[in-house]
């Protein structure tokens, strides 16, 4: 098995213009969707039930389809091809959505049937992300692969930091049936521009699934093949390890540290909106300057991103006031966005076409996959002080820094 690049061609210029609109458009609009809609249902299970097991049970049901199936779904964006996958997926999203709507206006559904919707739309998002990212490669050129990353991702960063305050407005105002029905409007305009990338797939079904003498592989098989690439390339296996500890290290330390150090230093539990927003203007801001200036030496812009995300960590373990403690909270969303649009463009050039939805479907496994530890060890860490529990984190991940500046693939990256 080749551990090069393939030959990747795209459409003329003219015509590859226009396919790489509609794609940010789609793909833009899909993460505002999911922004929205996470929200939306939050609210709308707290208005069926008390808070407690029920609105966690919901949730679960969202995402533990995608974890599970995140895998498999690599291997069929690599059987059928990214478009198709993409495309039936967002459709799938849409009609989901109006069933849901359906019952919300039609009857009083019960928690029991809205997380089997949720499940529904937890396995699209399990087909949908891999096949999203492995798409990009067909339509955008290999020199603008992180500008267009960069516009995605700060799409969804943008949808993150508006989308609550947006969603809940919305609902509030108009109530829970026009809101969705607004979020299924978004939904099906970016199913029917991703619909319109059909025509670019350039493989026929079935090319990507082969083993490297011509044989088909069983499924079982090509996600071993899969798995073994990923473990065999140094630069694949450094960047999802880091990946997946800066997930740990990070995700339930600032949500769950955050919303007691808020309690304890900034003033109240409140001003854990306002550190947050930070984190999404530095994730905004992050992805949209990889986008447009991309780094000349990635392989340091990788470990220095890192390496921003742990001295952030390490810095919430001094903040005394809720400015400051934004402005480092900024400096790990800047340094998380920013090391995606590398990771993902970097991957999404060098990485055998073959194995691109594979590849990518564990990277966004490192993404997702992970939360549930990231809480346990925060819950495990926060009886010993914020302090402990921020300047652990961050020496970790300071120390994965050191770690994949010591590999010699991630160094010589450009």
């Amino acid at each position: 098995m080749t551990t090069e690049p393939t030959a990747r061609s795209v459409p003329r210029a003219s015509e590859g213009h226009a396919h790489v609109r509609r794609l940010i458009v789609g793909q833009g609009l899909a993460a505002v969707v999911d922004a929205l809609f996470l929200v939306w249902l939050t609210l709308f299970v707290l208005e069926l039930s008390a808070p407690g097991v029920g609105t966690g049970l919901v949730l679960v049901a969202v995402a533990l389809p995608r974890a599970l199936l995140l895998l498999p779904a690599g291997v069929l964006v690599d059987r059928l091809g990214p478009a198709p996958v993409m495309v039936v997926s967002a459709w799938l999203r849409v009609a989901v959505l109006l069933g849901l709507g359906a019952l919300v206006v039609f009857t009083s559904p019960s928690l029991a049937t809205v997380a089997l919707l949720g499940g529904l739309l937890g396995v699209a998002d399990a087909a949908y992300f891999p096949a999203a990212l492995a798409l990009l490669p067909a339509v955008v050129p290999d020199e603008k692969l992180a500008r267009v990353n960069g516009l995605v991702q700060g799409a969804e960063s943008g949808g993150d930091l508006v989308g609550p305050a947006l969603a809940a407005g919305c609902v509030a105002a108009v109530g829970f049936a026009a809101t969705l029905g607004g979020i299924v409007a978004m939904a099906a305009l970016a199913a029917v521009a991703l619909s319109t990338l059909l025509r670019v797939a350039r493989r026929g079904a079935g090319s990507g699934a082969d083993a490297g003498d011509g044989e088909r592989l069983s499924s079982a098989r090509a996600l071993g093949a899969g798995l073994k690439y990923a473990w065999r390339d140094p630069l694949v296996r450094g960047m999802l390890a880091a990946i997946a500890l800066i997930n740990i290290a990070v995700v339930g330390p600032v949500l769950v540290g955050g919303a007691v150090l808020a309690d304890q230093r900034l003033g109240g539990a409140g001003s854990l909106g306002v550190v947050l927003s930070g984190f999404g203007l530095g994730s905004l801001a992050g992805s949209l300057v990889a986008g447009w200036r991309p780094p000349a030496r990635r392989g340091w812009a990788v470990i220095g991103g890192v390496a921003a995300i742990g001295a952030g960590m390490a810095g919430l373990a001094a903040v005394t006031h809720v400015v400051a403690a934004t402005a480092v909270v900024s400096l790990i969303g800047v340094g998380s966005a920013f090391l995606g649009v590398v990771v993902v463009a970097t991957l999404q050039e060098r990485v055998p076409e073959e194995l691109l939805g594979r590849v990518l479907s564990l990277v966004v496994l490192a993404t997702v996959a992970f939360d549930p530890f990231s809480y346990v060890l925060a819950g495990f860490l926060l009886p010993y002080g914020t302090t402990t529990l921020f300047l652990l984190c961050g020496g970790a991940v300071l120390a994965c820094a050191c770690l994949v500046a010591t590999s010699p693939a991630i160094r010589a990256l450009r």
